[in-house]
């Protein structure tokens, strides 16, 4: 008998939980990933590189059907992200992207609500890490802000890159 298939789920967290989570996740045996982003934080006496959640309030979670419960019973976890009605899937191809993006140390990443942006032109990205990536640009600011659509997940992407590379289908 074949063993039901995992899918990568979104799941929403208390505020500033993340990482906590995704460690109970691991404890668990549950295949869990926080995408991290390095940022310089400056005190008064001192400079230090800190890792931050990329989504905040937001893990990925790659289970099956059986391991939903034992998920959503995990300290701090409050509930699957829901888009349409059912349980966010997002595919294994957005996963890796953002992966190799973060990889990048130059890679300067924001995420933000997709409800604060209109839809607009269908592009193709030609160069860079998203190369031969097709998106919606759903705005652009000045010369190198691009923001992308990952609406799998609800939320927009904020990538900086020359709008050079992007060429309209």
């Amino acid at each position: 008998m074949n063993s039901p298939e995992k899918q990568w789920f979104v799941i929403y967290t208390k505020p500033r939980w993340e990482k906590k989570i995704y460690a109970k996740l691991l404890q668990k045996g549950i295949d869990a990933w926080c995408p991290l982003q390095k940022h310089r934080r400056q005190w008064a006496d001192r400079k230090k590189i800190v890792e931050e959640p990329l989504f905040k309030s937001y893990l990925f979670v790659r289970i099956d059907a059986s391991e939903k419960i034992r998920t959503l019973e995990t300290e701090g976890v409050l509930n699957f992200v829901h888009f349409l009605g059912k349980p966010a899937v997002v595919k294994n191809d957005e996963i890796e992207t953002i992966k190799s993006y973060l990889l990048n140390d130059s890679a300067k990443l924001e995420v933000q609500s997709i409800q604060d942006f209109e839809a607009n032109t269908s592009i193709i990205v030609r160069k860079g890490v998203f190369m031969d990536h097709k998106g919606k640009v759903l705005k652009t600011m000045g010369k190198n802000k691009v923001y992308v659509s990952l609406e799998s997940i609800g939320q927009v992407m904020v990538v900086e890159f020359s709008t050079g590379h992007l060429e309209k289908i």
